[in-house]
């Protein structure tokens, strides 16, 4: 196993908490802003490198005031932002990489968090390149039952590597939140790739024991 760079450290940024949203690194996440506290957020942020962290609500914090966020979340950075006449934002966010997080006081009118960089585990050799080929040929599937207009473009998961091929592979099941945070979470990429597969054949199987002929025998 090879350590991939953790990068910058720790950070002090703002937190985007959001029920059943993550930000892996490589994904561009459009984003509503709309309250006036995320909206002031955004200005604040378009002042500077306009980093920010997308925390995951704990599943069953959905609603409290101030609910608790999943220890990994995905920093990123916006990309590209409109600011619309009712003084909403429409933004893009590029996924940089996962953080540690950790709330720390805020003088503002949104939340604050001590945002420590994670390094990843990367695989190697035969077990990098079986992984990238069982990975490759799942999203295949699932890409091949989408409407054509929502396919990635022919090529584009060529140079991706093993997690961000788990990433795209877990966005498009439909899991559990607390599963899909244990998943996203999981910093060896060959374990995570392991996990997101089980999870798809898996459904695979639920699926084809659904489809299958009544026996009236």
């Amino acid at each position: 196993m090879e350590e991939q760079p953790d990068g910058e450290g720790t950070q002090v940024l703002p937190i985007f908490p959001l029920p059943d949203m993550w930000l892996p690194p490589m994904t561009l996440m459009p984003l509503n802003i709309f309250e006036p506290r995320y909206r002031q957020m955004i200005e604040d942020l378009l002042d500077g490198p306009g980093r920010l962290v997308l925390g995951t609500v704990v599943e069953g914090q959905d609603g409290t005031p101030i609910p608790e966020i999943y220890p990994i979340a995905g920093l990123g950075e916006i990309g590209r932002h409109e600011k619309l006449e009712d003084g909403r934002f429409v933004i893009w966010v590029a996924g940089i990489k996962r953080v540690r997080v950790a709330e720390v006081p805020s003088d503002h009118p949104y939340r604050m968090v001590e945002a420590e960089s994670v390094s990843e585990l990367k695989p190697e050799g035969k077990e990098e390149e079986m992984l990238i080929v069982s990975l490759r040929r799942a999203l295949d599937e699932v890409h091949a039952l989408l409407p054509e207009e929502q396919r990635p473009k022919a090529n584009v998961l060529d140079s991706c590597p093993v997690g961000a091929l788990s990433d795209f592979l877990c966005a498009r099941l439909e899991l559990e939140r607390g599963r899909i945070q244990e998943i996203f979470a999981t910093l060896d990429t060959a374990e995570r790739a392991r996990m997101v597969l089980g999870e798809y054949a898996q459904l695979k199987l639920l699926e084809s024991d659904d489809t299958e002929p009544e026996d009236f025998a």
